[in-house]
């Protein structure tokens, strides 16, 4: 038997409803604000992640 997943994947329909809840909640001019500061959020979430996992990889060559 194959479980089925509790999430699934929102299709075409989906997708149209949320970008107008989207554009209802916050406006069309503040859409390009709220993806720019996530696109800038995601990037230092990354450069943290890239420097912490040098820092461990250089952390056991120096033992």
């Amino acid at each position: 038997m194959t479980a089925l997943p509790l999430i699934a994947v929102p299709g075409g329909p989906e997708v149209l409803v949320i970008a107008l809840l989207v554009v209802l909640l916050f406006g069309a001019n503040r859409i390009p604000k709220l993806a720019r500061s996530t696109g800038e959020a995601i990037g230092e979430f990354r450069k943290g992640r890239h420097e912490s996992e040098a820092d461990l990889t250089n952390d056991g060559d120096l033992q």
